[in-house]
């Protein structure tokens, strides 16, 4: 034997990898003692066995079509399958392989991944846990913001049948004013984070056709001292078009958000003034809330006004989550929605509805 050979066979046998040669009649031709070692049989009972009776029953149709495809010449890069020890143990092998047509013979290195088969086995339970947790925890957030709903217009509610013209004490008046004030952000709060929920709970939305008109004017009665406190005014057009399909509840919700910020964001020395009208432009139909409040300077923010938690403001009610919900309304039914504003000179929102709905 030269020089050469001898270092051929010493790496051959001293390799940690499992080294094989397997003939196209699918027995081993020759192994390397690591394959022996792992899997526990001698070199005779590896040789004179076929290897589809040491591989798991169930990756043996898989490993019979990869072998009959390296018989055409191709070769393997990457194959997994379990290898019965003889112990009974079953252990993970990784292949990669070559085979030689003249020859009728694959050459094959593997490597144990049984270790790497666990870890990922137990990554996919944590993260089945995971998931299922956080289902429940969406669950209980939904149903907590659900039910605290109702309890809080109630209170809304007891202060539209309370005649405070009764009541002679001013400091009384406007404490009993700020309490109302501060239930109807509460529950404006509430209702954003509710449909932030629902959006990504992936609640299924009611499509029909809805009066906007009508729906505007039962959107208006909760935020109605909102309105009345600073002096806004309201004005509204549908002469255009007053049907449209879509789903009440977030036609409601967009209303509510683009309203309620035209009040947050209006001018220190001017009363809010909104215009709410549609009309039909290039054959869509289109919904128009502007404003003439603060504005902002478009170009700064373009790219962030519709993510979430984005404030351009310094509003202690500022939450950045009122445009998220417009957005995702309109986009989620297939419309879009610009915007167009100026720094003090007020803020325009144009919403184009979807005609595929």
């Amino acid at each position: 034997m030269s020089e050469t050979d001898f270092d051929y066979k010493r790496f051959f046998d001293l390799s940690p990898d499992l080294l094989c040669i397997a003939g196209y009649d699918g027995y081993f031709k020759k192994v390397n003692p690591a394959v022996s070692k792992l899997l526990g049989y001698s070199e005779d009972v590896l040789y004179s066995t076929p290897i589809d009776d040491f591989i798991h029953p169930d990756d043996q149709k898989l490993t019979s079509e990869t072998r009959e495809n390296m018989k055409k010449s191709n070769p393997l890069f990457y194959h997994e399958n379990r290898y019965l020890k003889k112990d009974g143990e079953y252990i993970w092998l990784a292949w990669t392989a070559m085979p030689i047509e003249k020859e009728k013979l694959v050459f094959a290195v593997a490597k144990e991944i049984t270790h790497k088969k666990l870890l990922e086995k137990e990554r996919q339970k944590l993260l089945k846990d995971f998931t299922e947790v956080n289902h429940q925890l969406k669950q209980l957030a939904l149903t907590t913001s659900h039910d605290l709903r109702s309890p809080i217009s109630s209170i809304i509610m007891s202060f539209d049948l309370l005649d405070t013209s009764k009541i002679q004490d001013q400091q009384t008046k406007e404490l009993l004013n700020v309490i109302k004030s501060t239930g109807e952000n509460f529950a404006l709060t509430l209702n954003n984070y509710l449909n932030v929920l629902s959006d990504k709970h992936g609640i299924q939305s009611t499509i029909e056709d809805i009066d906007i008109e009508q729906c505007l004017n039962d959107m208006l009665p909760p935020i109605r001292f909102l309105i009345e406190r600073n002096k806004t005014s309201i004005h509204s057009d549908f002469s255009e078009f007053n049907t449209i399909r879509f789903d009440r509840s977030k036609l409601e919700s967009i209303f509510l958000n683009l309203i309620s910020n035209s009040i947050k964001y209006r001018k220190s020395n001017l009363p809010p003034v909104i215009s709410i009208y549609t009309e039909i432009h290039n054959g869509d139909k289109r919904l128009i809330v502007s404003d003439n409040g603060m504005g902002m300077n478009i170009d700064e923010v373009k790219d962030k006004i519709f993510k979430l938690h984005q404030t351009f403001h310094k509003h202690p009610e500022s939450k950045g989550v009122g445009l998220y919900l417009v957005h995702n309304h309109i986009t989620g039914l297939g419309g879009k929605i610009e915007v167009k504003s100026s720094v003090n000179k007020g803020t325009t929102f144009i919403i184009t509805f979807s005609d595929r709905i």
